[in-house]
């Protein structure tokens, strides 16, 4: 019944009326409890903006503390688990009886039993990172059981519990504050700015005309009486956060949508985002600008590309855009609604000013077609899904007498790209033989370096990529270097841990093994660190720890490590 009153009230938000538009889902409510035993205060919620995706969960505050009790949100069993460097970390998967799974994430330890299955397991395949499907009788639990203690694991910066809830069938992540949880939130969207974009001229080949707006009484407006826009087909976006109670973090809204003159013109919905369309964001967000100014402005249009359908209940035929062409002063509105029904209205007057000319392109790559360069020592291809819209295409080179290839300015880095490609560079010097194996391809982005392994194929080198940038062979002949974190010859027989330091300068490390005395030995990756916590496969005595990295070129470097225990 919520999720009805929200729709209800962003249907009937300005008084305005839409048809067409899909029906919100219904979940159960109160079926799943607070995962944590302390109220839920957010650092971030489902649908926000973040790096090549959307969130996929809600990030539950633990106190700024590790090791809190983590339980069951329902009854159900244990269907996986996995560790890895980054992403989730530590991640337990339950499947429930009514259809929905759900995820904890960054957790530091499971609950004893699975503890101890992941670890035989990860000795049984001597690795660390493991991601095991388990059968339904062989971990049970009960709602409100505890089964792990919350941590800082992956690709957190700060300790939480990041938690989800999926469709069991599908695995498509779905909005969890749409099923009942107690949150304290009366705060309804901040909208900060508009940007406006002219049809015609690819969004990555133009400046959108940025709009401030200002609070009004109970809802926004802009700082400029009428906005003047240099063309009459034009798309919107919006820069705007949530908050909620108690916390400072900023989230995102849950439905948006937006008028001309009283006439729908689209909706979104921030709910069912698969894990297969989350990269679409890129196309969701004005891309070049969050690299720009560092800030997310999500577009009220779909552009050509974006094949994120499923957030779009209803969008006219213009894919969301408005046309004023006829000179005359329209009004613009938007509604935005929150996960708890807070409501933010917006409206403001807009006027087309002049004809915006596209600049003159002599290559274009186009949206929803096949592109590719062949050129006499660089080549690609892009499949019809790579691009989100149109742009003008350009190729620098410039010379670098450093290096085993020209450097090449492929595209604009400004510009997303959806699909791996493989990009092929030939060396315009000798490559020696004993270095075949060790060249890099190196790729820039204006702002920092890193690169991947080159595999040499009749006279050219080849790398998978999924950017635009700059590019350009070199060798990678410096193998990885090891640190111990602890004294040479130390007594360790107090210690909780051994811990090294592994620093890679152009690729990654590829793979890291320890054998103490012979013997498989499982250290945790965590950055650039190490570590192994001091167990039954470390007896006490004398030991030798032989250490060994390799990175992607097979550059490897070992070190021998003497300690008592």
């Amino acid at each position: 019944m919520k999720n009805l009153k929200i729709f209800v009230v962003v249907l009937s938000l300005l008084g305005h009326d839409c048809q067409g538009q899909s029906i919100p889902p219904t979940y159960p409510k109160n079926y799943f409890r607070n995962p944590l035993n302390i109220p839920i205060l957010l650092a971030g919620n489902f649908g926000e903006c973040r790096p090549n995706h959307f969130h996929s969960g809600i990030d539950i505050k633990t106190n700024g503390k590790e090791n809190l009790p983590v339980h069951a949100a329902a009854d159900g069993y244990v269907s996986r688990i996995k560790l890895e460097k980054g992403g989730f970390g530590h991640a337990i998967y339950i499947t429930h009886p009514n259809g929905y799974t759900t995820l904890y994430a960054h957790l530091n330890r499971y609950f004893p039993a699975l503890q101890q299955y992941a670890e035989d397991k990860q000795y049984e395949l001597q690795s660390w990172a493991i991601d095991l499907s388990l059968p339904a009788g062989q971990f049970p639990v009960k709602k409100g059981q505890q089964i792990a203690w919350s941590g800082n694991t992956g690709a957190s910066t700060a300790p939480h519990l990041h938690f989800e809830i999926r469709d069991t069938k599908t695995e498509h992540p779905l909005n969890p504050l749409l099923f009942g949880f107690d949150v304290k939130d009366d705060v309804a969207p901040v909208p900060q700015q508009l940007s406006f974009y002219a049809y015609g001229t690819s969004i990555y080949d133009q400046q959108p005309t940025l709009v401030t707006l200002r609070r009004d009484g109970d809802h926004y407006t802009s700082t400029q009486p009428v906005v003047m826009l240099p063309s009459g087909d034009v798309g919107m976006g919006v820069l705007v956060n949530d908050f909620m109670n108690g916390s400072h973090n900023t989230l995102n809204f849950y439905t948006a949508q937006w008028w001309l003159d009283d006439t729908l013109m689209g909706s979104i919905r921030l709910d069912n985002i698969g894990y297969d369309v989350t990269r679409y964001l890129h196309a969701y967000v004005d891309y070049k600008l969050k690299r720009e100014t560092g800030k997310w402005y999500q577009l009220l249009f779909q552009l050509p590309g974006n094949q994120l359908d499923v957030i779009y209940p209803w969008l006219n035929n213009r894919k969301g855009r408005m046309n004023i062409e006829d000179g005359r002063t329209h009004k613009v509105s938007i509604g935005l609604v929150d996960a708890s029904g807070n409501k933010t209205s917006l409206e403001l007057m807009v006027k087309k000013d002049g004809d915006l000319q596209p600049a003159a392109c002599t290559k274009k790559f186009e949206a929803r077609k096949p592109n590719e360069l062949n050129d006499p020592n660089i080549r690609f291809g892009l499949n019809d899904l790579s691009l989100y819209d149109d742009f003008c295409f350009h190729l620098d080179v410039r010379h670098d007498p450093e290096s085993f290839s020209d450097r090449y300015g492929v595209g604009n880095s400004d510009v997303p790209v959806h699909s791996y490609f493989d990009l092929n560079i030939k060396p315009n010097k000798i490559v020696p033989f004993e270095l075949r194996d060790k060249v890099v391809m190196m790729y820039s982005d204006g702002k920092s370096e890193d690169g991947t392994g080159a595999t040499f194929d009749n006279g050219w080198y080849q790398s998978r990529q999924r950017k635009f940038g700059t590019f350009w062979l070199t060798a990678d002949t410096v193998a990885p270097v090891i640190i111990a974190l602890q004294k040479p010859n130390a007594n360790l027989s107090k210690a909780k841990q051994l811990r090294f330091s592994v620093k890679e300068g152009m690729t990654s490390v590829k793979k890291f093994t320890a054998l103490l005395d012979g013997n498989w030995l499982c250290f945790e990756p965590r950055g650039q660190i190490f570590f192994y916590n001091f167990d039954e496969h470390c007896k006490k005595g004398k030991h030798r720890l032989v250490v060994t990295a390799e990175d992607e070129n097979g550059n490897s470097r070992t070190l021998v490590y003497n300690f008592t225990r």
